[in-house]
């Protein structure tokens, strides 16, 4: 090992980077490719250079010029970079890349997942909730047996809060509240890959639909069948 050139390479001058954009460039869309152009405008930058060509920046990485020249506009199109004006001290105008438009949508993701962190209620709250719902629609405390088959639910069945929720109201509309039918439309859901509300709903709606049906049409057989005329004995001769 050459001593003095791995010596060189530890003592390089770092590139200064925000780490939070490593963690959520993917998050924003921005490709690899797109994530490494940044680094080496940076690299540029602490050089002195704000302003690089697609060609310098070619040089740099595994693309041609006009591959980094299209990554360029893609940036400033979807408005992670700018590019802006300066003044150098004789007062002549210089262009630089800004990267402050990425630093901005960075900040507005981090307050983004804040205030959803914040909003979004814990699982414990969501449990909590779920237990209140079924008091309310029974109108009484629920019984052990009762919290055991809620809590099987949650924790063997792995059923979301919000879809017992949603079986809890499928059976008031359907007037049969009790947990056998409320156990039964669970049943039914995870059987079927029913994972979200609307899902529940749609599949509910395509149940009714199908026993709407059955019904005409067993109504209809009925019909086809009696074809003789009826006759009331109470009022024969």
């Amino acid at each position: 090992m050459n001593t003095e050139l791995y010596l060189n390479l530890i003592k390089a001058e770092p590139v200064h980077f925000p780490a939070m954009l490593l963690d959520y460039y993917a998050k924003l869309s921005i490709t690899e490719q797109e994530i490494m152009l940044i680094i080496h405008l940076k690299k540029f930058a602490q050089g002195g250079d704000s302003f690089p060509t697609p060609t310098a920046l070619s040089e740099k990485m595994s693309l041609d010029a006009s591959e980094t020249a299209h990554i360029l506009r893609e940036l400033i199109r979807k408005g992670y970079m700018s590019i802006e004006e300066s003044h150098d001290q004789h007062g002549r105008i210089m262009e630089f890349y800004s990267l402050d438009p990425l630093y901005e949508k960075i900040c507005e993701k981090m307050e983004e997942e804040h205030f959803v962190k914040q909003e979004k209620p814990s699982n414990e709250d969501h449990e909590g909730r779920i237990f209140r719902r079924f008091e309310e629609e029974f109108s009484r405390p629920l019984s052990p047996m009762e919290v055991e088959m809620i809590s099987m639910w949650l924790d063997e069945d792995r059923h979301d809060t919000i879809l017992i929720e949603a079986a809890l109201r499928e059976s008031v509309v359907s007037s049969k509240l009790n947990f056998r039918y409320i156990d039964r439309i669970l049943f039914e859901w995870k059987k079927n890959g029913v994972k979200t509300v609307q899902e529940a709903r749609e599949y509910g709606e395509k149940i009714r639909g199908q026993r709407s049906q059955k019904v005409g049409t067993d109504k209809k057989r009925d019909n086809e069948k009696r074809k003789y005329p009826s006759f009331n004995w109470l009022e024969s001769d």
